[in-house]
C-alpha cells in the first residue's frame, strides 16, 4: 500500500537524482518571480494511476506549487482528456515536470496494461495478480497502478509467505527423500497463519503436492499450487485433479492472446509478469504557459 512516507521518500530521490545541484537551465532561463500554470493531459486513453505520487513531484519541489488532480486513480480517460492542474512558481513547475510525468506515465502504463488483462477474463472466476518482477525501489508504485488496473498483488515480498520453487524443492527432497515428506516438515515448521504455496512444472509431480494440502478437520496444508507452464490441457486436467482442495495459480508465457484460454480451463488466479516488467509508459504530456 502507498503511504505518503514512502511516496515522499521515492520521489525525493528521483529529484534529487535529476537535479542534484539545483535546476541549471530554470534558474539561468526562468525569472525568480515567474509563474506558470500547466495541464496534465492524455496523448491516448487509458487508466490512471500515480495521483499522489504526480502531486508530491511539485510539492516537494517547491511547497507553492498548487497541484489538483482530476481524475481518480482507477478511472478511465480518453485522449485529450485533462488529468491534472498545476499552478505556481514557473522554476519549479520546470524543475518537477520531468519527475511528475515520469511516475504516472509508467504508472498509468501498468494500470491500462493490467486492466486490458482484467477485461479479456471477466467472462471467467480467475484473477489477474502481478509478480516480483518490478523495478527495483519502485514495488510499492508498480504493485499500486496493478490494482488502479483491477488487479491483484502477488505475495509483495519474500518475507510474506512460503513459496517452493523447483529449487527450494530440490534442496529440499535431497534431505527429506520426497516432495511429500519435505512439504510436511515444511508444515510442522510454520506457524499456522503462514500461506503455503508450491509450483510445479509437470502433471507427473501433483499426487505428491496434493498428498499436503489440508484435509477434513485440518487447516493445514498447503494452500495453493502453481502450475507453471501448463499446456492448456494439462491446465484442465490439474484443476480437475486439485478440485477445490487449493486454490490454483497458473503462470508463464501468459499474454493477451493466451490470457482468455488459460482463465477458461477454471484456475483461480493468472499471475503474470508482463504487467509490470513489460508495461508501455503511457504518452501524457504536460503543457506549460508562462504568466509572468
Amino acid at each position: 500500500m502507498l503511504t505518503r512516507s514512502h511516496i515522499d521518500a521515492v520521489v525525493r530521490a528521483a529529484l534529487d537524482e535529476d537535479a542534484p545541484w539545483g535546476d541549471l537551465t530554470s534558474e539561468t532561463l526562468i525569472p525568480a518571480d515567474a509563474t506558470a500554470t500547466a495541464e496534465l493531459r492524455a496523448r491516448e486513453g487509458g487508466v490512471f494511476s500515480g495521483g499522489e505520487v504526480f502531486a508530491a513531484a511539485f510539492a516537494l519541489t517547491d511547497p507553492r506549487i498548487d497541484t489538483t488532480v482530476l481524475v481518480a486513480d482507477g478511472e478511465r480517460f480518453a485522449r485529450g482528456d485533462a488529468l491534472a492542474t498545476v499552478s505556481g512558481p514557473a522554476r519549479g513547475i520546470l524543475t518537477a515536470e520531468r519527475i511528475g510525468l515520469n511516475f504516472t506515465q509508467r504508472m498509468s502504463g501498468t494500470a491500462t496494461l493490467t486492466a486490458a488483462y482484467v477485461d479479456a477474463v471477466a467472462h471467467t472466476g480467475a484473477r489477474i495478480a502481478d509478480t516480483r518482477k518490478t523495478t527495483p525501489g519502485l514495488r510499492r508504485f508498480e504493485r499500486h497502478a496493478v490494482r488502479s488496473g483491477g488487479g491483484h498483488n502477488h505475495r509483495f515480498s519474500l518475507s510474506d509467505a512460503v513459496m517452493a520453487k523447483d529449487n527450494h524443492l530440490a534442496v529440499l527432497v535431497a534431505r527429506h527423500g520426497s516432495v511429500t515428506a519435505a512439504l510436511a516438515a515444511a508444515l510442522d515448521a510454520l506457524p499456522h497463519t503462514t500461506h503455503l504455496e508450491v509450483e510445479i512444472d509437470r502433471l507427473d509431480q501433483l499426487d505428491a503436492v496434493l498428498a499436503v494440502t489440508a484435509r477434513p478437520g485440518s487447516p493445514r496444508g498447503v494452500g495453493t499450487i502453481m502450475l507453471d507452464n501448463f499446456t492448456l490441457e494439462d491446465l484442465h486436467t490439474g484443476v480437475a485433479r486439485i478440485a477445490g482442495r487449493a486454490t490454483v495459480e497458473a503462470s508463464g508465457g501468459v499474454s493477451l492472446d493466451t490470457v482468455a484460454a488459460l482463465a477458461e480451463t477454471g484456475v483461480d488466479v493468472i499471475s503474470v509478469g508482463a504487467l509490470t516488467h513489460s508495461a508501455r509508459a503511457l504518452d501524457l504530456g504536460l503543457d506549460v504557459r508562462l504568466e509572468g
